[in-house]
């Protein structure tokens, strides 16, 4: 399946105007890569930059993709046959070196470290890095947990 074709916001818990994703590029059971434009009435905008909160909201909600297409059935493009929750259960380490200006479009690349599934949640560790032209914007290492709301 083509994954680019999937509308990513059906899939994430988030909404507008908390949405940090745009376009879903890649997505395996390791690795996913996102895009997101950056609108000038995005929450997280500050003086025309999209600020360090936004840049770690952005990495969070593309890992938890990759995790959370596991809790989908693989025919549900709609991602209708479940919600989710997610949330960052730590930050084991952030390098943040720069932030990018309204307009632009960043590029999210993140691969899945370590997971461990229960009946009722997933928590898992991932590594991330946000891009802009080849530019390095945000290293990350980020501990999530996922859960399937019944």
């Amino acid at each position: 399946m083509d994954v680019r074709h999937l509308d990513i916001a059906k899939f994430l818990p988030h909404r507008s105007p908390f949405l940090m994703v745009d376009q879903l590029l890649t997505l395996d059971d390791t690795h996913v890569s996102t895009t997101f434009t950056i609108k000038p009435d995005c929450i997280f905008n500050e003086n025309g930059v999209f600020n360090e909160a936004g840049l770690v909201e952005n990495a969070a909600q593309t890992c938890s993709s990759i995790v959370g297409k596991s809790f989908f059935n693989e025919n549900d493009v709609e991602g209708e046959g479940t919600k989710l929750i997610g949330f960052i259960s730590a930050i084991k380490k952030v390098t943040i070196k720069s932030c990018p200006k309204v307009g632009s479009t960043i590029l999210t690349n993140a691969t899945l470290k370590s997971r461990f599934d229960t009946d009722e949640y997933s928590i898992c560790t991932l590594s991330c890095r946000i891009t802009l032209e080849h530019i390095e914007l945000l290293s990350c290492e980020l501990n999530l947990v996922i859960q399937e709301l019944k």
